[in-house]
């Protein structure tokens, strides 16, 4: 896939990562190509599926969602009849924002936001401890969000 893509390409996925809402013309005018041609790039970046959506970046702590934690899983066994069960109950909790299957001691790692401590709780108590094969939890409360996501490492 990366050798499909040339250096307009890549300047025209850094200026979307720095703000999704440029206009085409103004797309163009920050990669030096035609409007037309921006267009066409991206609805070819699009079909490839280089550029999977666009989403808007919302503040949490001003909706009110203060605690983000970080939340390590082991299951029982990875058997298929534990692990599909597992991942659609996590797929349908919107705390979850974020959920990698990992190396190491755990298998996946959640990143959960909620409201505050008691919401977080509640979460643990009435969502994650009914997993089904879940082995141990360990959770860790973020206290600082010091690099926030901003985009991939383009170059």
């Amino acid at each position: 896939m990366v050798e499909d893509l040339d250096s307009y390409d890549w300047k025209l996925l850094r200026a979307l990562q720095e703000d999704s809402r440029l206009s085409h013309v103004e797309l163009s005018e920050k990669v030096n190509l035609s409007p037309s041609q921006c267009a066409r790039r991206l609805q070819r970046l699009e079909a490839l599926g280089v550029v999977r959506g666009y989403t808007t970046i919302l503040d949490q702590k001003k909706i009110g969602l203060g605690l983000t934690a970080l939340v390590h899983i082991t299951l029982e066994r990875q058997a298929e009849a534990t692990v599909e069960p597992t991942r659609r109950a996590i797929l349908a909790m919107p705390e979850v924002v974020e959920c990698l299957m990992v190396t190491g001691d755990n298998d996946y790692q959640l990143k959960v936001v909620v409201r505050d401590l008691e919401a977080f709780s509640a979460f643990i108590n009435q969502k994650l401890m009914t997993l089904p094969g879940l082995q141990t939890m360990r959770s860790n409360i973020v206290l600082d969000q010091m690099k926030p996501y901003e985009g991939l490492p383009l170059g």
